[in-house]
């Protein structure tokens, strides 16, 4: 049996931080996703889903530098959850997209 930890998101970025570490960029930045539909009696929702995302420039990221606030972009990686203690010493967990893949897009959805 195969097992797959596969996900492709594509929305609009929120903060981002750019790092080198040992010669190699690195970003981390939130990507907003939006999911549109109407309830029982009509009414049109939005709802915004926040996800970490993290980044390093390579063959197949090789545009990390040009990620900015408000930046479309569509990004392939797998999910990974961590945890960690906090300063009042209850266990937190989170969860971020390591990115394999990222693509830069333009207003309409295309890739740059």
């Amino acid at each position: 049996m195969e097992h797959i930890n596969r996900i492709e998101l594509q929305g609009r970025v929120g903060m981002v931080r750019t790092n080198e570490h040992n010669g190699s960029r690195v970003a981390n930045f939130s990507l907003a996703t939006d999911i549109l539909y109407k309830t029982r009696d009509g009414g049109a929702v939005s709802e915004t889903t926040w996800h970490n995302i993290v980044v390093w420039e390579g063959k197949e990221t090789p545009n990390v530098h040009l990620i900015s606030k408000g930046t479309p972009v569509n990004v392939v990686g797998r999910l990974r959850s961590s945890k960690y203690t906090a300063a009042d010493g209850t266990e937190k967990f989170f969860y971020e997209v390591l990115a394999n893949k990222l693509r830069i897009l333009n207003e309409e959805a295309e890739e740059i």
